[in-house]
């Protein structure tokens, strides 16, 4: 911990419950020692103040819930690093008719070389993601619209989904013509080069 990190000397409930609000009512054990909190103390204050979600994630016991909750501890369990994408971002941006399944993220590509023990039900996508691609989604990051047409038609989403989307996305305003021409051209080679 650098000096700007050093724990206070007594625990500051009010800098935790700060830096959980903004997260949904989750934090992580790193946010809590910054807060004055060690793992012992969360442990004594356990079902009482705090729950523990995951390994070295917690949630503030009655922080009102969210739609969105489960984004919030994969986003913690990314250390902060991850943006959620492709038919995520999709949803997310409620772009198309698309379910997904499962919650896609995108990592830092220098995440690559960890050894990653990933949640059931998260598929990992390598890439750096600069500020242009990227929005927000209540307290998690996402990409930005046109970032995620692009990245769905890379990955090769159902082709009518990626259309729907793109229409959907003009119509909204969230690319320009210039960008909804490019994905089209983007989408049809997809397509012609997925034909034998």
């Amino acid at each position: 911990m650098t000096r700007e990190e050093r724990a206070p000397e007594t625990p500051e409930w009010d800098s935790l419950f700060d830096v959980a609000q903004a997260q949904a009512g989750y934090f992580t054990t790193r946010q809590a020692a910054r807060a004055g909190y060690s793992p012992q103390l969360l442990a004594y204050h356990r079902d009482k103040k705090v729950e523990r979600v995951r390994r070295g994630i917690y949630r503030l016991v009655h922080f009102p819930a969210s739609d969105h909750e489960d984004l919030v501890v994969l986003w913690l369990w990314s250390e902060q690093e991850g943006v959620f994408s492709h038919e995520t971002a999709l949803a997310l941006h409620d772009l198309s008719d698309i379910l997904p399944s499962r919650v896609h993220l995108t990592l830092p590509a220098s995440w690559r070389r960890r050894r990653l023990r990933v949640p059931r039900g998260l598929v990992l996508h390598f890439a750096d993601i600069g500020d242009r691609d990227r929005s927000s989604f209540d307290a998690v990051p996402v990409t930005a619209p046109r970032r995620t047409l692009a990245d769905c038609i890379e990955a090769h989403v159902e082709p009518r989904l990626v259309g729907q989307a793109i229409r959907q996305a003009r119509r909204r305003g969230l690319i320009s013509a210039t960008d909804e021409a490019r994905l089209r051209d983007e989408l049809r080679g997809v397509g012609k080069a997925a034909t034998p």
